[in-house]
């Protein structure tokens, strides 16, 4: 165990450089401006898989390779850059990967081969898996206590408006053409250049056991021995089998198998839930002066629970949105508070590959719900799913406590 040193819930001390309001400071913008980018490159194409289909002559199923290049790269390459941030410094990896990003992504709106298309989905993907999680990181080298905190609920707050946005992007562009909305990506690369003309990262603590390797990995382990950041992990593999077992995959089916609505209707339940998460997730500072981050945590899995059983309960399409938006809430409180405690409960010289880590067990659970909850699915019906993945945020509550601590 490690035991506890400047890892407190609610730390007093701020950065001097923090202003009364983070978002004040310009670079801080320019770390949302990563974050938009790095996300939605799932969603964005997904509205252009019917016209790749029809372009590359492949099954449906196939299709789905374009989303799995894309992710299982990042399960490896997520820790790699963060032990790249915490031994070189935050800036010299976010600046290549922002570069690889863009050049490899809006490289597949050339692609005119499906073999070429997931290479460079697979090569988008390696750089793409870490963006988010830099983010952060710089945004916990720069701010401490509250002002982390509410910097970090902005920074979901983007990250969401992005999760809202990028599917009627998509769609937009798809109707253009099918390429179209593949060349988005190339947006990194003026963000990357504008991270390389002005933002300025804290520098990396090498002092001592850390500049060692050896020593930096004992560190590490020794990190994710304490029971408290195993815990944030674990419970976070279980948020990502919810978000995307249950939520993103089964929604749509509960909405077309209960009442025969469109597509479009299911976008919009979707879109509430990010909506809400937004702007739950801007007043994560303002929360975190009350309660401490671990019991938001905590209480948002039971706020998981109960939206995902009122979905099969409910009587009509605005009753799912309703749910929906009871959903949202939740994925506002836990996620910026989940990153705030790992970022507190992190050192500097740690926090790279930590926050990485943090990436993996994303994909993890963007791989393995899907899975479990077809599971359920072939056991039972639709409402089975909702039922099951109740079931499991319940234990992931349970987990929260018994793994988070409740002092």
């Amino acid at each position: 165990m490690v035991p506890p040193d400047d890892t407190e819930d609610t730390p007093d001390r701020e950065v001097a450089s923090a202003a009364a309001s983070p978002l004040v400071d310009l670079d801080l913008w320019l770390l949302f401006a990563v974050t938009l980018v790095g996300v939605g490159n799932v969603s964005s194409v997904s509205p252009a898989f019917p016209q790749v289909v029809e372009v590359f002559g492949i099954s449906r199923a196939e299709v789905g390779w374009v989303v799995t290049a894309y992710s299982l790269p990042g399960v490896l390459s997520a820790p790699l850059a963060g032990i790249g941030a915490d031994r070189l410094g935050r800036k010299r990896v976010l600046v290549p990967t922002l570069f690889v990003f863009g050049i490899a992504g809006g490289a597949c709106a050339l692609a005119r081969s499906f073999p070429v298309l997931l290479g460079l989905r697979a090569a988008q993907g390696l750089a793409a898996a870490p963006l988010v999680g830099l983010a952060i990181t710089i945004i916990g080298d720069r701010y401490e206590g509250t002002t982390r905190a509410t910097a970090v609920g902005y920074n979901a707050t983007a990250l969401n408006v992005g999760t809202a946005a990028y599917p009627a992007i998509g769609g937009v562009l798809a109707a253009i053409a099918w390429y179209v909305p593949f060349a988005l990506p190339l947006l990194a690369l003026p963000v990357g250049a504008a991270v390389v003309w002005r933002l300025e990262a804290p520098a990396v603590d090498r002092q001592g056991e850390a500049e060692r390797f050896g020593g930096y990995l004992r560190k590490v382990v020794g990190r994710l021995r304490d029971r408290r950041v195993f815990g944030l992990l674990v419970v976070n593999f279980g948020i990502f089998i919810l978000i995307f077992g249950a939520f993103l995959t089964y929604v749509p089916e509960l909405l077309e198998t209960q009442f025969g609505a469109a597509s479009v209707a299911a976008g919009a339940v979707l879109a509430v839930a990010s909506v809400s998460s937004a702007l739950v997730a801007t007043q994560l500072g303002r929360l975190t002066t009350w309660v401490a981050p671990r019991r938001l945590i905590q209480g948002s899995l039971l706020i998981d629970g109960v939206a995902l059983v009122l979905m099969p309960l409910a009587p009509n399409v605005w009753g799912v949105g309703a749910a929906s938006l009871l959903y949202g809430v939740a994925q506002g409180l836990n996620q910026p508070a989940l990153q705030t405690r790992l970022t507190e409960l992190s050192s500097e010289s740690s926090r790279g590959i930590i926050l990485s880590l943090n990436g993996t067990v994303l994909r993890l659970g963007q791989a393995v719900g899907p899975l479990l909850l077809g599971l359920a699915l072939v056991w039972g019906d639709i409402e089975t799913v909702f039922y099951t993945a109740a079931a499991i945020a319940l234990v992931v509550g349970i987990g929260a406590v018994s793994l988070l601590g409740t002092e």
